[in-house]
């Protein structure tokens, strides 16, 4: 009875999360098309909407830990779900994501990304790929803000096992920006896939920065060490067997 009632609770707050999203997108959409910065504030708004609605909804409470950078910098973190995404856009001052292609067509989404200055890239073609993220990046250096890429490509589940991709070490040498690698457990909260959402607190984790100039490989085995272990200690807080 009890998981029934929280589905059905974690069933609507998925719903008006949706709808949401729509009133929230049309709402700043003049000033969105106006200014970059109306499109900062419409995403921002949205990000604390959801953040609160799920805290009273079903009783999933968040939080930030460490110290959210400014500036231009890179930004590494672990993706677990949607949630992650909205803690770390809200939790920075001007973020802006490595996102895929695909999301270009996506409703409200596709055309907030671009106005706020998200880099979009082709996932498919690997070196090519590669190559124009880090072009794409370079011509957008002018607007200041903080460059967020999740460093493995794609949303992991606790528990699963997926590498680094090469593509944050190739950005972070390129680009020589100090990074701050994020770890989070949202994904023990916020599944990957469905519709059920458990209480609790999520976590994102601000851990200490890499300064810039080191090798690729020893940049790429540092991260994936530190965001790692610091996502395993949050799951564990959170109950998850890691």
């Amino acid at each position: 009875m009890r998981y029934a009632l929280q589905w059905l609770r974690s069933l609507l707050f998925v719903c008006q999360m949706y709808v949401m999203l729509g009133v929230i997108g049309i709402g700043f959409l003049p000033w969105a098309v106006l200014s970059p910065r109306g499109a900062l504030a419409g995403c921002k708004s949205y990000c604390r909407w959801v953040c609160w609605s799920a805290g009273w909804m079903v009783g999933l409470k968040t939080e930030v830990r460490g110290t959210p950078p400014s500036g231009a910098v890179l930004v590494a973190a672990k993706h677990q779900s949607f949630l992650d995404i909205l803690m770390i856009f809200g939790s920075l001052p001007s973020g802006k994501f490595i996102m895929k292609r695909e999301l270009l067509w996506a409703p409200v989404v596709g055309q907030y990304g671009l106005r706020i200055g998200c880099v979009p890239v082709d996932r498919g073609k690997r070196g090519a790929a590669i190559k124009k993220m880090v072009a794409d990046v370079a011509r957008g250096l002018a607007r200041p803000g903080q460059l967020i890429i999740f460093a493995q490509g794609t949303r992991v589940a606790p528990g699963d096992v997926r590498p680094y991709k090469i593509g944050t070490a190739v950005l972070y040498e390129q680009l020589g920006q100090t990074c701050h690698p994020v770890a989070t457990n949202v994904g023990v909260f916020w599944p990957k896939r469905g519709i059920y959402r458990k209480p609790g607190v999520a976590v994102i984790e601000y851990l200490p920065v890499i300064a810039p100039g080191l090798d690729k490989d020893v940049f790429l085995a540092r991260l994936e060490e530190e965001v790692e272990t610091a996502s395993n200690r949050l799951m564990r807080e959170a109950g998850f067997a890691v």
